[in-house]
């Protein structure tokens, strides 16, 4: 048996489940085992997208032992609408955000 986490973040919470399975254990398995899905049905594998370990993965892929499933929710505004938001209000841009060169 291998044991791996489903993992999903809410704005406010982490739910995090541990799974055991069979080697050959898939994404896909794992979430529907965990019981994320009835949980939290706004969760449709369908649309959202998953990973392992912050990395994308299919529905098919197989899971090693300790792995993390995490399970992403849409992202709220487009990252390069809100670029062009904040550069029409003439904010400047500031790489490595770090502190401001002192004069």
């Amino acid at each position: 048996m291998i044991q791996v986490e489903v993992a999903y973040a809410l704005p406010n919470e982490q739910i995090v489940h541990v799974v055991e399975g069979e080697p050959g254990l898939t994404v896909e398995q794992a979430i529907r085992q965990s019981g994320i899905l009835e949980a939290h049905p706004e969760i449709d594998l369908g649309s959202n997208k998953v990973g392992v370990f912050g990395k994308a993965a299919k529905l098919d892929a197989v899971l090693y032992p300790g792995d993390r499933v995490e399970i992403y929710r849409p992202l709220i505004a487009d990252p390069k609408e809100a670029r062009k938001k904040r550069a029409s209000k003439g904010k400047p841009l500031r790489k490595g955000g770090g502190k401001k060169p002192e004069k």
